[in-house]
């Protein structure tokens, strides 16, 4: 008997017990449906934290902090001196985020920015050649230039615009509507940035004003949520500032020296090397090497309980098969009695099982693509509907599918229910000739 005359044979019993076989494929199909989706929210989460995680982080930026021979020095770009000659480095400088006890301010005409409490002082020139990511202008060459945020213009407010803000803030509810702020284009606009600090017994207020030039405007952020009124400015002038607030007493500065790759997939090896020569660095690669080591123990164990429900259908595919093996004696008595050897009944019933495994599985993979996207398409709007803030919006994948695994629920099902109808098949293969011809049913 040839293959074809196998299946021939496999689909024509199968028709005589539609409804117990469409049961059984039924079955199987909810199982491996529920181990696709099951899984899915688990590759779906890792997908949408890992393209936050790209978005809001220069790919190509390693930070260092420090070094284990020296654990209370703070590290200083002449201590990667070597790292410098690394071939696909591209530039090594450092940045000072400085914050005095009285929080900076902007201003520009009879507008105020107060939603930005220190400046990033930093390398312009090591800056360009990092890449920096601007909207439109170009980065500081001068001391008296500066780099603002994306929405640093707009939260530009005017006092009667502040005090607004300010009383919605102190009532509180569901809806805080900001101020228009500012609707020209800062860039080109010379602003005032007024630092203060508190110094003697009184903490009396004394400020220093430095007119800068807006030159350029910082990418948008990758979130409609996110509110960049950033402000970096040349290390030209850190010697002026630092000098000025030197006897403020509540003044800290975070200096961290920053590498650069020419691409992402040499982060990883330029991370290595450094961690090698003991440095304290933070990298997206470390952060993608945590967050899949954690996605990687969350989805085996989502596929853990979805296999719990393929092993459950496994049961119905057994009944069925062994009712099979029940209700064809008398022809396995016929094809044992004209030569049919135990491999080609065995084989034949082995067959039957995974046919249900597969037709299962087939069907599962439609019906959880189709929830995939239900689930894609309108939980996100729900939660938006439901949240406190009105007309928040999420950006989640909340489930994915893969083509691994699909591959993984598809062995997984038609394995379990080739494994299902094992017995059966040897139970076919042991049964007597003439005990099987002799049996009426």
């Amino acid at each position: 008997m040839n293959f074809k005359d196998q299946l021939t044979f496999i689909r024509r019993n199968m028709k005589k017990n539609r409804l117990r076989v469409f049961m059984t494929i039924l079955a199987t199909t909810v199982a491996c449906s529920f181990l696709i989706v099951l899984a899915s929210v688990g590759f779906g989460l890792q997908k949408s934290m890992t393209e936050s995680l790209m978005s809001d982080q220069l790919v190509t930026e390693i930070k260092v902090f420090g070094n284990d021979d020296h654990p209370d020095q703070q590290i200083q770009k002449k201590d990667l001196k070597e790292v410098e000659k690394y071939e696909h480095v591209t530039a090594i400088f450092e940045r000072t985020e400085v914050y005095p006890s009285v929080p900076m301010k902007a201003k520009y005409e009879e507008r105020t920015n107060h939603q930005f409490s220190g400046v990033t002082i930093t390398d312009m020139v090591g800056e360009q050649r990092a890449n920096l990511k601007l909207d439109r202008g170009r980065v500081a060459k001068s001391p008296n230039e500066i780099v603002v945020g994306y929405h640093f213009g707009k939260q530009l407010w005017t006092k009667q615009e502040t005090e607004s803000y300010e009383k919605q803030t102190g009532i509180g509810g569901e809806e805080i509507k900001e101020p228009k702020g500012y609707k020209g284009d800062i860039l080109g606009k010379t602003i005032e940035l007024k630092v203060a600090k508190a110094e003697g017994k009184k903490q009396k207020n004394k400020v220093k004003t430095y007119d800068m030039k807006v030159v350029g405007i910082l990418k948008k952020p990758s979130h409609d949520w996110q509110k960049d009124s950033s402000v970096y400015v040349s290390n030209q002038i850190e010697k002026d500032v630092l000098g000025f607030l030197k006897k403020d007493e509540g003044f800290s500065k975070e200096k961290q020296v920053v590498v650069y790759a020419d691409s992402a997939e040499h982060v990883g090896d330029i991370t290595d090397a450094l961690e090698d020569k003991g440095f304290h660095v933070d990298s997206i690669t470390k952060k993608l090497d945590s967050l899949n080591l954690f996605f990687i123990a969350f989805k085996m164990g989502l596929i853990f309980v979805g296999v719990i429900a393929v092993l459950i259908s496994a049961i119905g595919i057994f009944n069925t098969m062994t009712m099979a093996v029940t209700e064809r004696t008398q022809e396995i008595g016929i094809m044992k009695a004209i030569g049919a050897s135990p491999n080609i009944i065995r084989k034949m019933f082995l067959l039957e099982s995974a046919y249900i495994g597969v037709i299962g599985s087939v069907f599962g993979i439609m019906i959880s693509y189709f929830v995939s996207f239900l689930v894609n398409k309108f939980l996100p709007v729900i939660l938006s509907s439901v949240s406190h803030g009105g007309g928040e919006e999420f950006h989640i994948t909340f489930s994915y599918i893969p083509l691994s695994l699909v591959l993984i629920a598809t062995a997984i099902s038609a394995g379990v229910a080739i494994l299902s109808g094992l017995n059966p098949a040897i139970k076919a293969t042991k049964m007597n000739v003439l005990t099987a011809l002799r049996r009426e049913l």
